[in-house]
């Protein structure tokens, strides 16, 4: 564009006006014209920290807080959880960050978004799962090369610091040598530079560059104590390195032979039971693969065997996992995790531990819903959890009563479910509970038809709910429990002497209603007043 504009100077033309002098200026559009600072568009303000993800990076959608306190988007915790790792900003916090309980942080998600609305941002958007998973993937062998890459530059530069060391003391030595055959003080100083460095290339060059046999020597001081350069467990470290892999391969074979480590072997069921080892199994056990979560379970299954683990095993957080597949895992692995909390019941310093945990309601499922070898195991573990009086009001309440007696009717597991009820029976809510239920008739039914062990555990149980006072005693007058107690032959000696006792008590109490019967008819045949 050419705009005519005009010139300061200006003439006189025969004694004209003055007239003033036009310039043709040009305006050319530059491809980045100079715009003043204040016009130049402002750029996005910095985001601040605490509303980026630690693992992601960018903006939560929905925030979450862990139990050590810090926040991430709720996608990424799930996908740490998953795949066994532990994101940078809790590394120098805890050894193995705690990722059971998740608490939707609506403070920070409502300060994030009044942040985007102000600055005229789109909200952020959930991270979906699979996105999670690829990055924390990446994540995790982003930091397997570093921490190789780390190694390897630490070996070289021990080695290359055992070469000076070793260049250094030969040297010395040389110098010592030569100092020694040297007469006069001064003849040390008439060597040149050249003539020892000669000689340390020489001495040195005799040598392979490696030597590291002097190195000891020169870097362990006296004060060291040989207790601090124990070699670990050799085992322990390799499957510690497979099961951290983030190869699914490399994890489901470390779950595999640990399995299979401790199937006999009750030297390594100790030795391999150690805190480290444990919580890198704890992710595995909820582990989305098959063949991971039903070897890891199995793997607790035989470490649990062990007494001296039991306690360890449960102080590691691990319960709360078992539980969630004994709801929801693999069938095999929820066979498994039955067995678990059944092995690790059988410590009496766990019992309120796993009951308050919420391992009942689950067990009292597989109780009535699962296969065989679940329902065994999740019997004994009821009955050893039931040994504890906390447990026992939780059981009431859950309902387990009818359960226990259907078990009993049918014949199913009924020695085990008997044991349960005669813990039940031992509190005054049990008690209600299993004569509301139809316990005594159905206990006598039982009864007439048992042999054995069940025969003595259902005695055990009527004697138990005896205490109960006289409901009992009508409800077991209307059962005839007296005649089966009576016909019941057999038993141990304690089965025998609590039947005989019952049977004297409900026999005692007949009698007295019959004489009193007979006096009343007497005294009203005797006084009725006509009208």
């Amino acid at each position: 564009m050419k705009v005519a504009t005009p010139t300061h100077k200006a003439k006189e033309r025969n004694g004209g006006p003055r007239l003033s002098r036009w310039t043709i200026v040009s305006f050319r559009k530059s491809a980045k014209p100079d715009k003043p600072k204040a016009d130049r568009p402002r750029h996005r303000e910095a985001v601040p920290d605490e509303f980026l993800c630690p693992v992601s990076g960018s903006l939560m959608a929905d925030p979450v807080i862990v139990p050590s306190g810090h926040s991430f988007e709720r996608a990424s915790v799930e996908a740490c959880k998953s795949l066994g790792f532990v994101p940078p900003a809790l590394a120098g916090d805890v050894a193995a960050p705690d990722f059971s309980a998740l608490i939707p942080n609506h403070a920070l998600k409502s300060t994030i978004l009044s942040f985007c609305r102000s600055r005229s941002l789109p909200p952020p958007k959930p991270l979906d799962s699979a996105s999670a998973h690829k990055l924390v993937a990446d994540l995790m062998s982003t930091q397997t090369h570093r921490t190789q890459m780390k190694l390897a530059r630490d070996t070289v530069g021990e080695r290359r610091d055992s070469v000076r060391e070793e260049r250094e003391m030969r040297g010395a030595k040389a110098e010592s040598s030569r100092s020694h055959h040297q007469d006069p003080p001064t003849a040390n100083h008439s060597y040149s530079s050249s003539n020892d460095s000669v000689a340390t290339t020489v001495a040195f060059d005799s040598t392979s560059p490696l030597q590291l046999a002097a190195r000891p020597s020169c870097c362990c001081s006296s004060s060291c104590s040989s207790s601090e350069f124990e070699p670990l467990n050799p085992a322990e470290e390799g499957l510690l390195a497979k099961l951290k892999s983030p190869l699914v391969f490399d994890v489901e074979e470390a779950v595999i032979g640990l399995r299979d480590e401790t199937r006999t072997s009750e030297e390594s069921r100790v030795t391999l039971c150690t805190a480290r080892l444990l919580s890198s199994l704890r992710p595995l056990v909820v582990s989305k693969y098959c063949a991971i979560q039903v070897n890891s379970v199995a793997s607790l299954v035989n470490l649990s065997l062990a007494a001296v683990n039991k306690v360890k095993i449960l102080r590691s957080g691990i319960v709360p996992n078992l539980v969630d597949v004994l709801k929801g895992g693999f069938p095999e692995a929820a066979e498994h995790a039955a067995g678990a909390l059944f092995s690790l019941a059988l410590d009496d310093g766990n019992k309120t531990a796993i009951g308050a945990l919420g391992a009942l309601p689950p067990l009292l499922h597989a109780l009535r819903a699962g296969n065989e070898r679940a329902q065994g195991d999740a019997a004994s573990a009821l009955y050893h959890l039931s040994l504890v009086q906390s447990n026992r009001v939780k059981l009431v309440r859950l309902g387990s009563v009818p359960v226990l007696l259907g078990m009993v009717r049918s014949g199913r597991l009924a020695g085990r479910a008997l044991l349960v009820l005669v813990n039940l029976g031992s509190c005054a809510d049990g008690r209600a509970a299993m004569m509301d239920a139809g316990a005594v008739e159905c206990l006598v039914g039982f009864l007439r038809r048992a042999a054995g062990s069940a025969r003595d555990n259902c005695v055990t149980a009527l004697y138990v709910l005896s205490q109960g006072g006289l409901r009992f005693k009508g409800l077991a007058r209307a059962a005839g429990a007296a005649e089966a107690l009576e016909e019941a032959e057999g038993g141990s000696w304690r089965a025998r002497e609590m039947a005989r006792r019952m049977v004297e008590m409900m026999g005692e109490r007949r009698e007295e209603v019959e004489a009193e019967d007979v006096d009343w008819e007497k005294l009203l045949e005797a006084g009725t007043p006509s009208r």
